[in-house]
């Protein structure tokens, strides 16, 4: 496959998390720390250096400066991402320490950076047009026994027709973006419907995820390229040639319906390097 690692080649991640963040207050933080502490397991974060790789909106940055992160370095590949993560950060975590970097996963240099107790990336590496290239990129950054958390779409039979989605979703004008957004939420509710549930319902309770809301999450997910996909068992033998251990991880249910019709979804995971 040939890999399109151009910025300009992506879609706008980083004006969807703009919009996200100016919407974000003390309930979105408190759900993106809990969504933090869920991957981290039982491990402190305090007086640890973390690298955020691929910020986006940067309340995942921010809750870890409120979690005790001693020193917190944000990156990503989107200026809309720097912009909004910096601002965020000065409005919450005034006088606590952090840096935010306009750099791609590729250019991570743990000569000139240091390495760091806690490297996380959440539903990032998947769109950087060579993930297998930036989970390895992302992994150098990690310090002895330090942890590397990170989130990876699952690869379904659906991934292929998804990719050529994406690719035209991402170039389409905003008034196709928003009639395809309006589609597939339709499809989504009258699936929900089915089912026994309300989308409404559903909405509410997505709030409680990691401190996210539902339709900037959709816009992210039709939109999502370049876009790759992985199975947990190749993601395990992965990290193990690079000498990283699983010390938990949230899998999606192999039966889940939506994950073939609605979206890859997330797997979770958190490697100790050893």
């Amino acid at each position: 496959m040939k890999h399109d690692l151009a910025a300009d080649n992506h879609f706008a991640f980083g004006e969807n998390w703009a919009r996200y963040a100016s919407r974000v207050g003390e309930a979105q933080i408190v759900e993106a720390e809990a969504g933090l502490r869920r991957l981290l397991g039982g491990a402190d974060l305090a007086g640890k250096r973390f690298l955020d790789i691929g910020c986006g909106s940067g309340i995942h940055s921010l809750a870890a400066l409120r979690l005790g992160a001693a020193d917190v370095v944000s990156v990503d590949l989107d200026t809309h991402s720097v912009t909004t993560t910096r601002a965020l950060l000065e409005r919450f975590a005034s006088g606590k320490k952090f840096q935010v970097k306009q750099l791609s996963v590729h250019d991570l240099d743990a000569a000139g950076m240091g390495r760091f107790e806690v490297v996380y990336s959440w539903g990032v590496l998947h769109h950087t047009g060579d993930m297998r290239g930036a989970l390895k990129k992302a992994a150098e950054m990690v310090a002895d026994r330090g942890l590397f958390l990170f989130a990876l779409y699952r690869r379904s039979w659906m991934c292929p027709l998804w990719r050529i989605e994406k690719k035209w979703y991402s170039a389409a004008k905003d008034s196709q973006q928003r009639l395809a957004l309006k589609n597939y939420v339709f499809f989504f509710r009258l699936g929900l419907w089915a089912s026994g549930r309300s989308l409404e319902r559903y909405v509410e309770d997505y709030k409680m995820r990691r401190g996210m809301d539902y339709f900037h999450d959709v816009h992210d997910w039709l939109g999502g390229y370049p876009y790759e996909s992985i199975l947990p068992e190749e993601v395990e033998t992965l990290m193990n040639e690079m000498g990283f251990s699983r010390v938990r991880s949230f899998l999606i249910s192999r039966w889940r319906k939506p994950v073939k019709l609605f979206g890859s979804g997330c797997d979770e995971y958190a490697y100790l390097r050893t």
